[in-house]
Order: structure tokens, then C-alpha cells, then sequence
């Protein structure tokens, strides 16, 4: 995986956290995770078509998400429902969005497909086999994942 397809991910999602919340994204430690990915409270999957193909995975935790939604709508939520699953899908689009126009400006030309939410007790993914890059990221709300499964065509 090359360092301009991780570093649109990691740009536009620092971006988007910015603008739409004010809040800064200090990057962990990246890793290498291999069959089975480690879910936390509210998952999106987003799938990536064009000259790069595969899924990207953010995960993150109950009360991160709870936070982003009072930041983003002024709205104090109590549990993860319908409302909370659409914002959480939306931002993850936006910063889809971003990142595909971030690539397009290195000559890949990538749509995304409209993103999943999972939320629950789900304990982990499987990625077909796959390898994938773990990005770790932290906010002052909270920490979370995102974890890139992404081939050239």
C-alpha cells in the first residue's frame, strides 16, 4: 500500500475533524493487522472503487461518538440510536469524499460506496483474509481506529 493512499485517509480525516468539530487528530503508532480486526462500539465501513479498491474501517467508541454529536448538533444523546448512526455515517462519508479528492489530485481515480454502520457488541471483523494498516488515531474525546484494506487495481 502506497503512503499516498494512508496519508488521504489520515488528511482529509484530520480536516473534516477540524472543520466539522474542532478538534485536532494526533496519529499512534501505525500497525499491520491480518484477518481479523478488533471492532469497537460503532464501526462504518466504507468501500473504495476505481484504481484502488478495498474497505476502510473506522471504529470507534460509545462515548466519542455521543461526543462528536453533541459537538456537531448541540444535541446531549445518551446511546448510540438511528440519529447517531446517521451522523456517524455521514461524517465518515465526508471524509471518504475528501480523501477520494485528495488521491484524484495524485492521478488515482477512486468513487466510494455509501458506508455501513455497525453498532453492538460486535468483537471483530473478517477482512477476507487480508492484510490491512492500522491507523490509531487520538482527540481529546477519545481515541479511535481506522483501518485501510486498500490494492491498486
Amino acid at each position: 500500500m502506497k503512503a499516498e493512499s494512508v496519508n488521504s485517509f489520515y488528511q482529509a480525516t484530520k480536516d473534516v475533524f477540524k472543520l466539522m468539530l474542532d478538534l485536532g487528530i494526533e496519529q499512534g503508532k501505525l500497525g499491520i493487522v491480518e484477518d481479523m480486526v478488533l471492532s469497537k462500539d460503532a464501526n462504518v465501513v466504507l468501500g473504495v472503487t476505481g484504481d484502488l479498491r478495498g474497505t476502510i474501517l473506522f471504529s470507534f467508541p460509545k462515548e466519542m461518538i455521543l461526543e462528536m454529536v453533541k459537538i456537531m448538533c448541540g444535541m446531549e444523546m445518551d446511546e448510540i440510536d438511528s440519529f447517531v448512526s446517521s451522523a456517524l455515517g455521514e461524517v465518515a462519508n465526508i471524509i471518504g469524499g475528501n480523501a477520494v479528492t485528495i488521491l484524484a489530485s495524485n492521478n488515482y481515480k477512486c468513487d466510494i460506496v455509501p458506508p455501513q454502520i455497525f453498532v453492538g457488541e460486535y468483537k471483530s471483523f473478517s477482512m477476507a483474509n487480508e492484510k490491512a494498516l492500522l491507523l490509531p488515531l487520538k482527540t481529546q474525546i477519545g481515541a479511535f481506529d481506522i483501518n485501510i484494506f486498500l490494492k491498486e487495481k
